[in-house]
């Protein structure tokens, strides 16, 4: 109703907070995907790029909101380039191997390979990855799996931490 009201034509994001009250308080409209796209994917079966071209071309989606069904639940962690042992300081060097995790209920997406240099001039995410199960309990232990599973040698990343949070019992 929001884009509809000001008029846009086009794919976007829209946060909201949601107050104890049940109330919500508007944040802000994004004109494209969030990075966290893939958790709407999974739990949805959505293109959501597909559908973001599509519709910039002046393609009508062919469903409404009330035809989105959700199922499961996803969740994403970011593995970055970054020493969470020195305040989160982003590393710079070279990525002498990368492995992404393979496995059902996992998506891992990225853009590196062995030999990538990681400089300071750019944002040090080496890739998301997100997990897919039938419940929350089950994307957790799919996304520690794949976690431990992720082989990114060469510089210190945030892996290890990644790991501690999704044990913690108040994230759990």
């Amino acid at each position: 109703s929001l884009a509809r009201e000001i008029g846009y034509v086009g794919a976007g994001t829209v946060e909201l907070l949601l107050a104890p009250d049940g109330s919500f308080m508007f944040l802000e409209m994004n004109t494209r995907l969030q990075v966290e796209h893939p958790v709407t994917e999974l739990v949805t079966g959505l293109d959501l790029v597909a559908w973001q071209l599509r519709v910039a071309q002046g393609e009508p989606l062919p469903f409404g909101q009330e035809d989105v069904e959700l199922v499961g639940h996803a969740i994403e962690a970011r593995l970055y380039a970054e020493d969470p042992g020195a305040d989160f300081l982003p590393q710079t060097g070279t990525l002498s191997c990368f492995a992404p995790p393979v496995g059902p209920g996992l998506r891992c997406d990225h853009g590196v390979k062995p030999g990538l240099v990681v400089s300071p001039h750019y944002d040090p995410m080496l890739a998301k990855v997100i997990a897919h199960g039938r419940d929350r309990d089950e994307a957790l232990r799919r996304l520690r799996r794949a976690l431990r599973e992720t082989g990114a040698l060469g510089l210190v990343t945030n892996k290890g931490f990644l790991l501690e949070v999704l044990d913690h019992e108040p994230f759990v």
